[in-house]
């Protein structure tokens, strides 16, 4: 029997850096829709929810084509609640409904440029490996941590205090460090056991998925908005297609 999956695409009202940004249009669009026709036309989910505690946004999810079948409560919803909060809160919630699912995926709206076929890749590793708990999206890093530092009191400390036989990480050439790979907010797949019975999104058996080219670009500051803006005026990015005509909201966004 193939294993049932979920597609949730977190979000919250109350963005402070770039108000709205979830529903904010870019390129006709609010940015939210991106995610939503990206999860759903990938083809691997059988439902893809929104987890919103905002019903304006849950009608644009809605329109776009995803559940919405209950709003995330404020506890949850606040800019430092962790995932793992609501991510078990929605899976209790599916089950209370008779919706078991075995993988669940995280999706989050602010990387709009990733595309379907994104998807089916992290699937298709994620589903190739049976041992793995998860799969974590990441990119290589641009501000090395070894030329990272620490402040403590009138002085400043390396915060991995490595080096290259004699020289410290600091005073090294990038090429000379070795790679180091952030997670980027893009994608996420784990089975949903890990987070039921372990209190983890992401167990400790993970697999890299390395984002390419802008797959991975993530909106949360005002310039970052500013150059995804740029990027689609010169075409050197795309965004999943949408058959749709743009929604009409209510509200000034």
């Amino acid at each position: 029997m193939q294993a049932r999956a979920v597609a949730f695409i977190p979000a919250r009202s109350g963005s402070k850096r770039v108000p709205n940004k979830n529903i904010r249009p870019l390129a006709g669009h609010p940015l939210l829709a991106y995610t939503v026709r990206s999860a759903i036309d990938s083809g691997v989910f059988d439902a893809v929810i929104c987890a919103t505690d905002s019903e304006l946004y849950a009608d644009v999810a809605r329109y776009y084509g995803a559940e919405v079948p209950c709003l995330r409560p404020e506890s949850i919803s606040g800019d430092k609640s962790p995932d793992i909060d609501w991510v078990v809160w929605m899976l209790r919630k599916l089950q209370t409904a008779g919706r078991e699912y075995e993988i669940f995926s995280i999706l989050r709206p602010t990387s709009p440029f990733r595309q379907p076929e994104t998807i089916r890749r992290a699937w298709t590793a994620f589903r190739n490996d049976p041992h793995a708990d998860s799969l974590r999206a990441i990119e290589k890093c641009k501000q090395h941590p070894g030329k990272m530092w620490v402040i403590r009191g009138q002085r400043m400390l390396p915060l991995l205090p490595f080096s290259n036989g004699t020289t410290p990480w600091h005073s090294s050439q990038y090429a000379a460090l070795p790679e180091i790979y952030v997670q980027d907010a893009s994608l996420e797949i784990g089975w949903t056991r890990i987070p039921l019975e372990q209190n983890s999104i992401a167990g400790e058996a993970i697999i890299p998925f390395v984002s390419q080219g802008c797959e991975g670009f993530d909106i949360n500051e005002p310039e970052d908005w500013w150059l995804a803006e740029r990027l689609l005026g010169t075409q050197e990015v795309c965004l999943p297609k949408i058959d749709l005509s743009p929604i009409t909201l209510n509200e000034t966004v």
